[in-house]
């Protein structure tokens, strides 16, 4: 794929997300408003009538029912900001989809359903398009550090391996070492609910226990969560590559075993022939040497060729020509021979036939004198 038509793709895609958070937040952020609302005045009302509470502790009561921590809290912040919805359209053209917000009304469920079936055909020649450009980058990066082996002379196996595995680890230390870092600083994540959340996140598994940007600042979200999506979309186009690369590998071995297995079976095909053969022979010897058969019986005619063809019917036949339908002019002799005799065969009839009534030669002599004389006979 050309640079220019992947950034044109990596454009639309961005065009379609930013269109889509515009639209979540549209369809979503009026009713998650009403039903905080609705929330805290009932919460007021209970109150009233129970002066022992506060709305902290019915709050946390509430959480510890399983309410949603959002709608009972105190200080209301919506979970739609353009920042969460520009993410939230990137987890589902990604199909990771970590379920800490979902669309609430049927407008918001409706649309998010054509959105997914028109973003993650999107978003996947995007991601084949990164993936095929990030792998040619780290491959020419490679490449220049297996000049250096091959000039050691170095086996160009063991160069392929370490090839292979700089590539990974590369890669690894881009998209999975340094975010983790990153995630555990920010997030204020130990160091395994850190690494956790990238090889759940890169995987596309997406469980939503642990999101990024659910318990950051809110004044960072808004460059944050973007930031965050963009090294999704990197780590996924680098996962491919190495899918990709795992796919070829298998591909070369398996050809080498199919020509491996088949060596494998031609040889034990002739040690099976070789075998046969050389038991016929000794049989062979074992019944000269009883009487049994005579060396006549076990060996070939010697006026037999054998490297001759059977004669069998119709075997000079040839095919109809196409252009004009004609047969060969070379017949079968079979065919010739038996068509000969059944002409005799007429002939003696016919002669047999005309027997009694008299000499048949003066009739034929007579047919031939009034063919020479031009008259009908």
């Amino acid at each position: 794929m050309r640079k220019k038509t992947l950034l044109t793709i990596f454009m639309m895609v961005l065009f379609y997300l930013v269109i889509g958070a515009l639209l979540f937040r549209v369809l979503e952020e009026p009713y998650e408003s009403q039903q905080h609302m609705d929330v805290y005045i009932k919460k007021s009302y209970f109150l009233l009538n129970h002066s022992c509470g506060s709305h902290q502790r019915v709050g946390i009561q509430g959480v510890g029912s399983g309410v949603d921590p959002v709608s009972v809290s105190t200080n209301f912040s919506t979970r739609w900001d353009l920042a969460s919805a520009f993410f939230f359209s990137g987890t589902i053209i990604t199909t990771i989809g970590f379920g800490n917000i979902s669309p609430k009304t049927d407008g918001g469920r409706l649309f998010c359903i054509f959105y997914a079936l028109i973003g993650i055909p999107m978003f996947g020649i995007l991601l084949a398009g990164v993936g095929d450009h990030l792998g040619t980058g780290l491959r020419k990066g490679i490449g220049k550090i297996e000049a250096i082996f091959l000039k050691w002379h170095v086996s160009p196996t063991v160069v392929r391996v370490i090839s292979a595995v700089l590539f990974i680890l590369i890669g690894c230390l881009l998209f999975v070492a340094l975010p983790t870092v990153i995630f555990q600083k920010v997030e204020e994540w130990t160091f395994l609910e850190a690494v956790y959340f990238v090889i759940i996140t890169l995987t596309t598994v997406g469980f939503g226990d642990y999101v990024a940007g659910g318990t950051g600042n809110d004044n960072e979200s808004h460059w944050y969560k973007p930031l965050v999506w963009f090294w999704i979309l990197l780590g996924l186009a680098y996962f491919a590559s190495i899918l990709t690369m795992i796919g070829n590998w298998l591909r070369v071995l398996s050809k080498k075993t199919r020509a491996e297995v088949s060596i494998i079976l031609w040889k034990v095909i002739c040690l099976c022939v070789q075998f046969i053969l050389y038991n016929w022979y000794h049989v062979k010897l074992i019944l000269l040497n009883s009487g049994e058969m005579n060396e006549k019986d076990c060996s070939l005619d010697k006026d037999t060729d054998c490297t001759k063809p059977l004669d069998y019917f119709g075997e000079n036949l040839a095919f109809i020509d196409e252009s004009s339908d004609a047969l060969s002019d070379h017949p079968d002799e079979v065919l010739v021979n038996s068509h000969k005799r059944r002409k005799q065969k007429r002939v003696r009839l016919i002669q047999r036939q005309q027997e009694p009534n008299g000499d048949i030669s003066h009739g034929w002599g007579s047919l031939n004198r009034n063919r020479d004389k031009g008259e009908n006979p």
